[in-house]
């Protein structure tokens, strides 16, 4: 690692990241991998329906993106989607294929059919879930959970454990089931579910360390939702207690609020921890724009990694600085450069909020001069303009402007 892993060509973070203070508690695995679920949780996102050419498409570029693991969908759905996740098996892109199953032997089958290499067997794992929701009698989750993952083991399917809303349950009782599940039936992982996201950053280290002093020798996975936009920072709070599998989706997209978002922990990870996981960054813009595009959702402007103006300056204030440090020293503007994500190249723009400095610089750009007085006059009228259309200006309505202001001076 380097001297200065927090400031590098393509990124300044904080040093205090590596502070010993800070890293000699940290159990970061060797290996951390991504398992993306945008085909199967994120398609669960109200109003996102995917055809088998968009789920083809989807997994195509995760599979570009050096993702490892594509939790491909629920094969027993409909046979559209046994159809696509049969496809992308066979197409061999790369990432090993899993699918998700209820337990019951009918899903197992397909996935067996569809040639996955594993499962995600989710089972109800909160007394007051199976009760409610469910409406079984206690002892059938166990029954059902013990019967399906050996019944999956039997036909060569890697098994890992999936308990639905692990994080609200009592947890010595689920433990005992989990226990039970793995002595009488079979279990390759356990899933850390946080089915509705609200395990606290302070409880999370609680909630990894029990788990794994039960299971000592079994494979973590994290699965957190984003109903409290705490999904990211408990990720990396599970990883660094030493979990193995991040259970993602390309923008966040999932189930009510969403899940963690892949593209926020990987450049967490590579920024603030100096892990490089393995995923090409450079294609997190266009894969988010294309989930965008076929999912049909509203990404806000600034969302973070991805957003489009997040590289856009109309601060008159940050235009200075831009002016000043010049493309050569980005990170002082921003904590990464924007082609390590593939986004475009930053840019200043021109809105009510812009300064002196952002008017030079689009006269440089269309090649006018202006007299100090000119551009003072100009820097006004782009202002005006801005909070009348509450829009940044167009080039065209720039050049109208310096035409107007620098011929009237004249």
């Amino acid at each position: 690692m380097s001297d200065q892993p927090w400031k590098t060509d393509d990124w300044f973070s904080s040093a205090w990241n590596y502070n010993d203070q800070v890293t000699r508690d940290l159990n970061f695995p060797e290996s951390i991998r991504i398992h993306d679920v945008s085909l199967r949780d994120g398609e669960q996102q109200t109003a996102i329906a995917y055809t088998y050419d968009d789920k083809i498409r989807i997994a195509e570029a995760l599979a570009e993106a050096g993702i490892h693991r594509i939790e491909a969908g629920l094969p027993a759905v409909s046979k559209d989607d046994f159809r696509a996740i049969e496809a992308i098996v066979k197409r061999n892109l790369g990432p090993d294929i899993y699918s998700f199953c209820r337990c019951m032997k009918a899903d197992i089958d397909a996935s067996v059919d569809c040639g996955v290499k594993g499962l995600i067997m989710e089972v109800p794992a909160s007394p007051h879930l199976i009760e409610y929701g469910y409406k079984w009698p206690l002892q059938k989750a166990i029954d059902l959970s013990v019967e399906a993952t050996a019944y999956a083991h039997e036909r060569g399917l890697e098994v890992v454990f999936f308990p639905i809303d692990f994080s609200r349950s009592e947890i010595d009782w689920v433990l005992d089931l989990i226990n039970t599940v793995a002595t009488d039936g079979h279990m390759d992982a356990l899933v850390l579910v946080d089915t509705f996201g609200v395990v606290s950053p302070h409880a999370m280290k609680f909630f990894v360390r029990h788990v794994r002093s039960r299971f000592p020798g079994t494979r973590l996975e994290t699965h957190f939702h984003q109903d409290f936009s705490l999904g990211v920072a408990n990720t990396l709070l599970a990883l660094a207690e030493g979990a193995e599998v991040v259970h993602s989706t390309v923008l966040g997209i999932g189930e009510r609020a969403g899940n963690a978002p892949t593209e926020d922990i990987v450049m967490a990870l590579l920024t603030m921890y100096g892990i490089d996981v393995g995923i090409r960054t450079e294609k997190f813009y266009s894969l988010a724009k294309l989930v965008q595009e076929l999912s049909n959702v509203d990404v806000p402007s600034n969302r973070s990694i991805v957003g489009d103006r997040l590289f856009q300056v109309e601060s008159g204030i940050i235009a200075n600085w831009f002016y000043n440090c010049g493309l050569e020293h980005q990170t002082e503007l921003f904590p990464f450069r924007p082609e390590v994500v593939g986004q475009p190249e930053a840019e200043v723009v021109l809105g009510k909020g812009s300064g002196i400095d952002s008017v030079n610089i689009w006269l440089s750009r269309i090649g006018a001069q202006a007299t100090e007085e000119e551009a003072t006059e100009i820097l006004l009228q782009v202002k005006a303009t801005g909070l009348q259309t509450k829009k940044l200006l167009t080039e065209e309505q720039f050049r109208e402007i310096v035409a107007r202001t620098v011929s009237r001076a004249a």
